[in-house]
């Protein structure tokens, strides 16, 4: 049998148990999976890459054991098909909460399979638990002292206290 590879994009900033639960959820279609952390020269995140690097090792050894291991977390500056293709993946991996992002993930599933036809887009829907959870809502709850528990793994949730208590 073929191993299957995939890539899963975002900014991670931070790790959301939404972004933990396509995770999950990618571990049942590929091998391994490529967590992605979109890095954009104009953009100035919460969280350093190396501290995303450090928070999604964290968090998926702490929720999938072993499985961790199949994760594998990268950076890119380009085109999401162009860091698939570099990492050797077949699948793009995208989470969808709702119509909304139905909508965009159509348009940008189809621009990617004109620009690289090999790989195949597979979207993951949220459960039903974690679909309102976005890293924006979780910034600005933990910016304004909120409890974010809820919405991020441990790691995570020490990590944005620790942050916005300076």
């Amino acid at each position: 049998m073929t191993e299957r590879t995939a890539l899963y994009a975002g900014s991670f900033d931070p790790l959301t148990n939404g972004h933990l639960d396509v995770l999950k959820a990618s571990l049942a279609v590929a091998d391994t999976v490529f967590a992605a952390i979109g890095t954009h020269p104009g953009k100035t995140p919460l969280f350093s890459f190396e501290e995303r690097v450090k928070l999604i090792e964290a968090a998926t050894k702490a929720e999938f054991g072993r499985d961790s291991d199949r994760i594998k977390v990268v950076s890119f500056d380009g085109l999401v098909i162009d860091a698939a293709r570099k990492h050797g993946a077949s699948i793009i991996i995208r989470g969808l909460r709702d119509g909304t992002d139905l909508d965009y993930e159509m348009q940008m599933a189809g621009m990617n399979e004109t620009m690289a036809p090999e790989l195949q887009t597979v979207f993951l829907p949220a459960s039903p638990s974690v679909r309102t959870i976005t890293a924006t809502l979780v910034r600005q709850i933990a910016s304004m002292g909120g409890d974010i528990r809820p919405f991020v793994p441990t790691a995570v949730a020490g990590a944005l206290t620790a942050k916005f208590a300076k």
